[in-house]
């Protein structure tokens, strides 16, 4: 800008020529010297390649990140002036083009010859440089007065990180010690000692188990489920006379979508309980869709956790693991139902039922068991080890069943205990096709949600009869659309001994058992026994874990 003029008359075109001309050769003058640029960097070809860098800090850095040579750290070790860094570079060259892409600069006597003096490259850029490998020395460990506390800082903060996290460590390694030993001090009998460490244990497994349920896969997995998904609305949507303000207890309520349906139903305030870091989502989630003022999300077991009420009206949960009982959540809704749920209250799911089936399957044989005969031409009969001891998850067709299957168990879920979950129950079916053997049996559940707690359900009912009847229900078995849960295949081990082929109208009959693997395991034990009445009994157990 220019100066103001000391005169306020107007001026005329003599004026303006006059000031326009000497401003022009003024700034002429005194502004020649800028015309020139201010970057005089020039390019520096790399000490391990050809290749050309823009200036020397390209180099320096790519150099150390690429080769882990720290060409200035060399130098400050080294305290090496510009005669001994000429050296030094020429030196690199030469062992360089020589083959040797790891130089040794451990000392200055590997390159004290004044023979490294004669320049490697011709017109080295990189020796008419060194005054720039020194700058960026200089401006690493300079910079202004705030730049250098910033970064005193940064360090003394990522310090105190690394105690506090070693204390953090110490301090959980010092507790675990000292419990162990007051369990052990306590335990003064074998039992007790036992009882010591199955806790720890059950402690250990909890953890995994509600770890497994803080990643989005498993929760994209039960939400993309719409058989499950939209049942759940279905219901609430379909019944909001049941919800309108009403107080609902979400029980394992993951990212909150049962939650928000009750909300968006007209529940007046609905209470999220849930144990794993997933809990932290579903408050962003409940808030971001506008329901904070109706959802609460607590975190915590519902066993241990306090509710900001005294009764519930409505307990809404997706208690169902694999074969209906595996995880062992519906403990807990158990618990939360004798806990809070009022007299009269509603439990939405409210019936489940378990079923049996015959399976008869040759392929699903040949592709589980005869696969590990011939892998890639190679011999794994080994991998058959326990291979009959573990339940499978399978989706299977409703063709590969030779039996119409049979509900060995009802679950009424406003009076079920959890001592009836635990159990060994009678079954009976009969063929309506030949078969080739008894290779399985196929285990599966159907839910039902009926609009009060004196609602009952038939006597063998299925969902797809009372689903004409308006009434919410799913399966999860062969007839259905594939569920997450899929079913529970059990294959028998029929040993060294021959298959025995069934003929159609033959009536086999048996008992299924459930039982946890120890007092407080997730884990469950399946135990079916069976009588096809033409060859000896069998009996056989899985394990669903």
């Amino acid at each position: 800008m220019s100066a103001p003029l000391s005169s306020d008359r107007p001026l005329n075109d003599v004026d303006r020529d006059s000031v326009t001309s000497e401003d022009s050769d003024a700034t002429d003058e005194e502004g020649w010297e800028d015309v020139e640029p201010d970057d005089e960097t020039q390019p520096v070809v790399g000490l391990f390649s050809d290749k050309v860098y823009p200036d020397v800090r390209s180099l320096l850095v790519e150099t150390k990140e690429k080769h882990d040579f720290d060409l200035r750290r060399i130098l400050k070790e080294l305290d090496l002036d510009d005669l001994d860094t000429i050296k030094l570079v020429n030196y690199i060259r030469s062992e360089v083009k020589a083959g040797n892409l790891t130089p040794d600069v451990s000392s200055k006597d590997k390159f004290e010859d004044d023979a490294y003096l004669k320049p490697v490259l011709e017109d080295d850029a990189l020796l008419y440089s060194l005054g720039d490998i020194a700058d960026e020395e200089a401006g690493e460990v300079g910079g202004t007065q705030a730049e250098r506390q910033v970064i005193a800082l940064q360090e003394e903060l990522e310090r105190l990180q690394i105690q506090f996290s070693e204390y953090r460590l110490a301090v959980q390694k010092s507790l675990e010690e000292q419990l162990t030993k007051e369990d052990e001090k306590l335990a003064s009998t074998p039992d007790q000692a036992s009882a010591a460490r199955a806790a720890k244990k059950t402690d250990e497994v909890d953890s995994d188990y509600f770890s497994s349920y803080s990643y989005n896969g498993i929760h994209e997995s039960m939400l993309k489920d719409t058989i499950r998904t939209d049942s759940y609305r279905d219901f609430i949507y379909e019944n909001k006379h049941i919800f309108k303000d009403k107080v609902v207890l979400d029980v394992g309520c993951g990212t909150g979508i049962l939650s928000m349906f009750c909300a968006k139903a007209g529940a007046r305030k609905v209470i999220s309980v849930d144990n794993s870091n997933i809990i932290d989502r579903a408050k962003e989630i409940v808030y971001e869709n506008g329901f904070g003022d109706v959802i609460t999300c607590i975190r915590g077991k519902i066993e241990e956790v306090t509710l900001p009420v005294q009764q519930v009206d409505i307990i809404v949960s997706e208690w169902m693991g694999y074969g209906l009982l595996f995880e062992a959540m519906f403990d807990s809704v158990i618990y939360a139902r004798d806990r809070y749920l009022a007299p009269g209250g509603l439990m939405a799911p409210s019936h489940a039922t378990l079923r049996i089936a015959p399976l008869a399957d040759p392929e699903l044989i040949e592709s589980h068991i005869g696969f590990w005969r011939d892998v890639y031409g190679f011999n794994m009969k080994s991998m058959l080890t326990g291979i009959y001891d573990e339940a499978l998850v399978r989706f299977l067709p409703s063709s590969v069943l030779p039996a119409k299957s049979e509900v060995f168990l009802e679950l009424p879920l406003h009076t079920i205990t959890t001592k009836e979950l635990s159990f060994l129950k009678e079954f009976k079916v009969t063929l309506n096709e030949d078969i080739d053997s008894l290779d399985g049996w196929v285990i599966w559940f159907d839910i039902f949600f009926m609009p009060s707690s004196d609602s009952t359900i038939p006597a063998d009912a299925v969902p797809s009869d009372l689903q004409k009847k308006g009434i919410v229900a799913f399966t999860t078995g062969p007839d259905g659309k594939e569920t997450h849960w899929q079913q529970t295949v059990l294959l028998i081990d029929h040993g060294k001994k021959d298959a025995v082929p069934l003929k159609k109208g033959q009536t086999i009959t048996g008992k299924v058992g459930y039982q946890k693997k120890d007092a407080n395991s997730r884990s469950l034990d399946i135990t079916v026994e069976w009588d096809a009445q033409i060859s000896k009994k069998g009996s056989q157990q899985w394990s669903l874990q």
